[in-house]
């Protein structure tokens, strides 16, 4: 969660943008091109939350261990084999 401090202030302009001020685009790690939704909650406010980019993306996946498994005719494997590998 972020440290609330000073609320920060944006004008609304007449194409219904607002800019967001650089300490929260810092904060969220917000950079030119990034994707983002806009919704409200229950209290009628605004809630801005940045999308994951590709990149995110793969940096997850690269994460999640995988392990090759060799299968038989009878579609059953050796788990000393595959360790991790689980049913």
């Amino acid at each position: 969660m972020i440290d609330q401090g000073t609320p920060k202030t944006s004008k609304v302009s007449s194409k219904g943008q607002v800019v967001i001020p650089v300490e929260l685009r810092r904060k969220l790690g917000l950079q030119d091109g990034d994707q983002v939704t806009i919704d409200v909650n229950d209290n009628n406010e605004l809630v801005l939350k940045k999308l994951p980019t590709a990149l995110d993306w793969h940096n997850l996946i690269t994460t999640i261990p995988n392990e090759k498994i060799d299968v038989d005719q009878s579609d059953h494997y050796n788990p000393k084999k595959a360790p991790h590998f689980h049913d």
